[in-house]
């Protein structure tokens, strides 16, 4: 018969209608507001005991919990609205400490049988939706003190290799001190550093000592801080590329902060620890020449003292001198040694991998220690009201050097897959140039504002009746047929949307959906139109629906091939909205040809496929 399809073309048809519909039904469960306690650490993990803390002090404040449960590895508190949530931030966060990460979040609440088969909401823009909005600001001083850390070892390395004795060099305030013997000393490592520091400005000091005082001049100070921000902004712009959030905002504000918008994020707890987190690796040779036993717990010049991770072990002595820090990592990957233990395999670049090779082939058996470095703000303030910054160092592995090592090789001493995770993480996005602290945190309403986005729904439900109205009214039985089409295609496109991981629907998005509706009516138009012509020929009814489906056919698919071309141009080549709306368009001609021709076509033959029909009414 001509039109009858095969079983398979239905049963394909079935099915893709029930997975449209049930992967795009929790987009009908809106999200609570929720905040999320996690560790500050990947190591820290939540218990019972730390949420029903962080109930007793809202209960306290009187405040009312929506629902509270336990996640993997943090809690979660749910709220009525998100007034109740912003007021429960800060009452949690100032019970449970600095320990705890109290993080803004919305929990979803789609039934447990959905998330059972991976079903959830698609992710919306910080246009549609609102998202977490953080104000970070880049803690200067700490900034231009690693600077004059890193000058004054290089000047100390320049007088030593030109054989000029001094007394001190020390970071005093913003400058560096040296002090020399005599005149003559000072005079020639003037003469000396003026060539190899053209940014500082030199002023002599005579007294007891002959000083030499360096300080920065006001367009180097204005360099170093421009670089850190941008730094920064770099390392915070992959880091949340590591964390997988779709179209967010990193951007510049003023002369010292940046502002991180996360819309639509499923782990604010996560996102707010490894952004802020200052964390650093040095690579340090132990002191092999002194025993720390007989040093007592005074270490001798260049060296010192730092704790071993959690005090499994005594203070370790270790020297100084760094060998290479976290900045010469261009790749680190979490994984297990071979008694299944984490570890993190690391690459350096070549610098760092021929500084690795130089210090290690003079040292084979010698031990060798890794170094975790992280600053982060403490309570206390300071005299310019902002918090002052704690700097925690801990050895978090020692091992013997068996040979000289290169630019690749590997950490171990991890306490689980998270911690290696994270360090990976942090390692790979980079470091950050300067500390940061949050200045502000808070959700964020959508930018369209909450009158003109129901406008916008309103006009785009509106739109879609009056579409539907005239299919109805003036194609009748096909016109109901394409109806049915065009909500089994919104149906489609949604559940596409919500299982493919880094999608989000934003303003331009919604665009093209509304351009895939007018596609999709607009090809079974050509269809219908193209049966009445049949007709209107003296084809059999029959014979009309099967050439009205397989001529226009080729012209549908045409003008869809070109629009499709167009939007994967605009995907490649375009970024945020632009790349928004390339991708629900793409999506949207891909599921409109299947509903508008194979999905119409099903059901017409259904209808009309097995009667006998002597007129047709289209």
């Amino acid at each position: 018969m001509l039109n009858k399809y095969p079983l398979w073309k239905y049963l394909l048809i079935v099915t893709l209608a029930v997975i449209g519909f049930v992967f795009a039904l929790p987009n009908l469960y809106p999200d609570d507001p929720a905040i999320q306690i996690s560790g500050s650490k990947a190591t820290i993990e939540i218990v019972q005991a730390d949420v029903d803390k962080a109930q007793k002090a809202l209960e306290t404040a009187g405040i009312a919990v929506k629902r509270a449960e336990m996640l993997e590895r943090s809690g979660l508190l749910r709220f009525d609205d998100p007034d109740t949530q912003l007021r429960a931030k800060d009452v949690v966060a100032k019970a449970l400490g600095n320990e705890y990460v109290v993080a803004l979040n919305l929990a979803a609440t789609t039934p447990e049988w959905l998330q059972a088969i991976g079903a959830g909401p698609m992710k919306l823009g910080l246009d549609l939706r609102g998202g977490v909005h953080f104000l970070m600001e880049v803690d200067m001083k700490s900034a231009l003190l690693k600077r004059f850390e890193i000058m004054r070892d290089e000047i100390k390395d320049q007088l030593r290799d030109a054989k000029l004795k001094y007394k001190t060099v020390r970071v005093v305030d913003n400058s560096i001190a040296l002090k020399f013997k005599n005149v003559e000393l000072r005079d020639a490592a003037n003469d000396l550093l003026k060539k190899e520091h053209r940014d500082l400005v030199f002023q002599e000091v005579d007294g007891e000592t002959f000083d030499l005082n360096l300080t920065l001049s006001e367009q180097a100070l204005k360099e170093i801080q421009d670089y850190a921000v941008s730094q920064n902004l770099t390392t915070l712009r992959n880091r949340v590329n590591e964390l997988g959030v779709a179209e967010p905002v990193v951007q510049r504000q003023g002369v010292d902060r940046i502002v991180v918008q996360l819309p639509g994020v499923q782990d604010t707890a996560q996102a707010k620890r490894v952004l802020g987190r200052t964390a650093n690796l040095e690579f340090r040779m132990v002191d092999w020449e002194n025993d720390p036993l007989s040093v007592g717990n005074r270490a001798p010049v260049g060296s010192e003292f730092l704790p071993f991770k959690e005090n499994r072990r005594p203070d370790v002595l270790l020297k100084k001198r760094v060998i290479v820090t976290g900045d010469r990592v261009v790749n680190a990957r979490a994984n297990y040694d071979e008694n299944g233990r984490p570890q993190v395999n690391i690459d350096l670049d070549s610098a760092g991998g021929s500084m690795m090779n130089k210090v290690t082939s003079k040292h084979v058996k010698d031990s060798m220690a890794v170094v975790f470095i992280e600053t982060k703000p403490s309570n206390k303030v300071g005299p310019d009201g902002k918090p002052v910054m704690d700097v925690f160092k801990e050895v978090i592995n020692v091992a013997t050097i068996q040979t000289s090592l290169g630019s690749s090789f590997r950490i171990t001493g991890l306490d689980s897959p998270a911690e290696s995770s994270e360090l990976a993480l942090l390692l790979r996005a980079g470091a950050l140039a300067a500390p940061m602290y949050y200045v502000e945190e808070r959700t964020v309403g959508p930018s369209l504002g909450k009158e003109n986005i129901e406008a916008g729904m309103k006009s785009l439900l509106l739109g879609f009746v009056f579409v539907m109205a005239f299919m109805l009214v003036y194609y009748r039985v096909f016109g109901l047929i394409a109806n049915m089409a065009l909500i089994f295609n919104l149906a489609l496109l949604t559940a596409f949307m919500s299982l493919i991981p880094g999608a989000t629907l934003s303003l331009p998005g919604m665009a093209g959906i509304v351009l895939t509706v007018g596609m999709a009516v607009d090809a079974n138009v050509l269809i219908f139109s193209r049966i009445k012509e049949e007709l209107a020929n003296g084809m059999s009814p029959q014979a009309a629906i099967h050439a009205g489906y397989d001529r226009a056919f080729v012209t549908i698919l045409d003008a869809n091939i070109t629009t499709l071309l167009v939007a994967l141009v605009l995907f490649v080549f375009g970024t945020g909205p632009v790349k928004g709306f390339a991708v629900t368009l793409s999506l949207g001609i891909i599921t409109s040809m299947f509903t508008a021709i194979m999905g119409t076509r099903a059901m017409v033959n259904l209808i009309y496929g097995t009667r006998q029909i002597k007129t047709l009414r289209v």
